[in-house]
């Protein structure tokens, strides 16, 4: 199953960027790679696999194709640069 969100089809393989905030720090937030995956407890769905966690990939995730993109985002909302934690 492929899910299109803004103009942008995902399937499982693909690598997308979203903003990601500290659990323990919530005014805290960073640019991090995910991997996009079928769920594993519904394959028709897909998900996102971030921090050895599913979140369900939906229409109302923020989610960006390239780092850049990511980036130009970050200091909208922001206003500075992430400092990414890519792993």
């Amino acid at each position: 199953m492929d899910l299109h969100n803004d103009n942008n089809i995902y399937k499982p393989g693909d690598i997308v960027y979203v903003f990601y905030r500290n659990p323990h720090t919530q005014d805290v937030a960073h640019i991090q790679q995910a991997a996009v995956v079928n769920h594993p407890d519904n394959p028709q769905e897909l998900a996102m696999f971030l921090y050895e966690t599913y979140y369900p990939l939906s229409h109302e995730m923020a989610v960006y194709t390239t780092q850049e993109e990511a980036e130009q985002a970050y200091r909208y909302y922001f206003g500075t640069a992430s400092e990414e934690s890519f792993e």
